[in-house]
């Protein structure tokens, strides 16, 4: 059972992804909303616990380690994916295209385009400072979401932090970069030494380790995005 924060990373580390959100669609979660009422569990959502609190895990990974991304990349929901399984979906869902280059070829809205050049140059931005930057006023907030989620499932930005959210005190604000500024060179390097095809057959055959019941449909989805 998992008890707390360093669990979560011990198990995390051996599965290489998790979904996070609390559900796992089908594929993987290393904690689900949904635990056995019979079962007693340290494990609390929204108390704002470091140790017990998974929503507080989010940042914790981003904020003391470099082996661990988190961002909206499967289903178009939040997960998890080490260091050492990055660079597989990587080369899985860009197939080696940078961001131009999908763009070109349909793959990437112009939204994101927009989002993306300014993340790109600014190397980090939180969500307000994305939409000032990109030129989204209140009007645009569907098209924003929606090409924001885009780049994440395209693995072309991630989420690396929050900040003060000068907009709302209550809340922080979710910083972005690119994953190039993320990872750096070497992951990248990686991913371009794998195919597409290999890479996705580790992958499935990780999800059947993890989970011998998730269907083909929901392992392709999970891969591909």
């Amino acid at each position: 059972m998992v008890k707390n924060y360093n669990d979560f990373i011990e198990v995390l580390m051996d599965a290489g992804f998790s979904m996070a959100g609390g559900g796992n669609e089908g594929i993987f979660a290393i904690i689900n909303h949904g635990l056995n009422e019979e079962v007693v569990s340290p494990i609390q959502w929204h108390t704002e616990d470091p140790e017990t609190d998974p929503w507080e895990w989010r940042m914790r990974v981003l904020n003391e380690r470099d082996d661990i991304s988190y961002s909206k990349i499967f289903f178009k929901k939040t997960g998890f994916i080490t260091r050492e399984w990055y660079p597989y979906f990587l080369s899985a869902r860009r197939r080696g295209l940078t961001f131009e280059e999908a763009y070109e070829s349909g793959k990437m809205s112009h939204f994101a385009k927009r989002i993306f050049e300014a993340v790109e140059g600014a190397d980090t931005l939180s969500v307000p400072e994305i939409k000032r930057v990109a030129g989204f006023g209140k009007d645009d907030k569907s098209a924003f979401d929606k090409a924001l989620t885009e780049l994440q499932m395209g693995m072309f930005t991630t989420i690396c932090g929050r900040k003060h959210n000068p907009n709302n005190n209550n809340w922080s604000a979710t910083v972005f970069c690119t994953t190039e500024h993320f990872w750096g060179a070497d992951v990248f390097a990686e991913a371009d030494g794998i195919s597409s095809e290999a890479a996705a057959e580790k992958i499935w055959e990780q999800v059947l380790r993890l989970n011998p019941n998730a269907t083909d449909k929901k392992i392709q989805k999970f891969i591909f995005g």
